[in-house]
């Protein structure tokens, strides 16, 4: 009966084009929403979320606000359990939450290429350590500044030739820009000689995370300037906090296109099936069971969910895979990119809602009885 329920489809092809257009656009939000979602669970949790620590100055939390002594990674490399430290002078363009935030992280370039999950896609290492002005782009910066290797890049007070660009097993990586400690010191105006943002700590196996935080906010706290030390993914959290609260009640969201999909095919179907209840009756006469009624039904519904949700979700993975989109808060950046589970995540929703919305008609027009729908206009 699959050339039935599609010609049935094809009869009413304007309702039927609608229904598809509504459910693309829902199932695209909802992916959307998802995407966000997945972006700060990847950014707060994982193996480097929970086994690295941010330090961080006590009660500050702007980047520009916390002013470490880049002196601290030698206490710091003393405790136990600590395997490496690496300073970090954070610079952004806007400390509020922003579509178009740019990072600039300053490192040395050798623990920036031992540290960092990233792998040059052009460029070359040699000439990012050579020059101090170099910087390595990561390819969601690139893309939306349409950067390339020999360009220069300005933004404030910064002048920077791009000596790479590279992409990033952890997403959120690829939102930044890498130069070396000393640019971001010694550049002009920002006056941090000496001083660092934050020590970024990579901690052994089988150290224990908390209390290594503890024991370097209490070795630090005589020190000129008190610490907070936080699990990377914690500290991300935290900066992100207003983000989060938002993420949060976008969820909601997610679940408000799940519930119009299901309205809209819902009323469609109901539509349909009203206007050919005599329809069924015949069918019923030559043989079609109620059981069989009812699956024509439910075909019909899925068909139109699967169609529009499946455009809808492609068409978002799409729009993502290009887009590079991101938002960040106070230099930590969420990224938004496309997954396999997202992907399949919104065609087993289309699925299961096509289903659902096709029940009531569904069974309306298995129930009726033959006579009454035959006496029908």
């Amino acid at each position: 009966m699959t050339k039935y329920v599609l010609k049935t489809l094809w009869r009413h092809r304007s309702r039927t084009l609608l229904t598809v257009t509504g459910t693309a656009v829902a199932m695209f939000v909802f992916c959307f929403v998802g995407s966000v979602q997945e972006g700060l669970r990847r950014l707060t949790s994982g193996e480097d979320a929970n086994q690295s620590l941010i330090v961080f100055q006590e009660n500050r939390f702007c980047p520009t606000t916390s002013r470490l002594p880049e002196d601290y990674q030698r206490k710091i490399l003393e405790i136990a359990g600590v395997q490496d430290v690496m300073p970090i002078q954070v610079w952004t363009n806007n400390c509020r939450a922003s579509l178009d935030i740019v990072v600039f992280n300053g490192a040395d370039p050798k623990q920036i290429q031992k540290l960092r999950p990233i792998e040059l896609t052009a460029g070359n290492w040699a000439d990012f350590a050579e020059r101090r002005d170099a910087a390595i782009v990561g390819k969601n910066v690139a893309q939306r500044r349409n950067l390339h290797v020999g360009d220069t890049f300005s933004i404030g007070d910064l002048n920077v030739n791009v000596a790479g660009v590279f992409a990033s097993s952890v997403p959120a990586e690829e939102n930044l820009i890498y130069t070396s400690l000393a640019f971001l010191q010694y550049t002009r105006g920002l006056d941090a000689a000496g001083l660092v943002t934050q020590h970024e700590v990579v901690l052994t196996k089988d150290a224990d995370p908390d209390r290594v935080a503890a024991e370097i906010d209490s070795k630090l706290r005589a020190s000129t300037v008190a610490t907070k030390t936080r699990r990377k993914g914690a500290f991300q959290a935290s900066t992100l906090s207003d983000l989060v609260d938002l993420i949060g009640f976008a969820h909601y969201l997610g679940y408000a296109c799940v519930g119009l999909v299901l309205s809209l095919v819902a009323m469609t179907t109901v539509m349909s099936v009203q206007d050919r209840m005599k329809e069924y009756a015949v069918l019923q006469t030559l043989g079609v069971r109620p059981l069989g009624a009812l699956r024509l039904v439910l075909t019909e519904s899925t068909v139109l969910c699967f169609i529009g949700g499946g455009l809808g979700t492609m068409a978002a993975l799409w729009m993502l895979a290009v887009g590079g989109f991101a938002i960040g808060a106070e230099g930590a950046m969420i990224a938004f990119r496309p997954s396999l589970g997202l992907a399949v995540s919104g065609v087993f929703v289309s699925v299961l809602v096509g289903i659902v919305a096709g029940l009531p008609p569904g069974l309306q027009a298995a129930m009726t009885p033959v006579v009454t729908s035959l006496r029908q206009p």
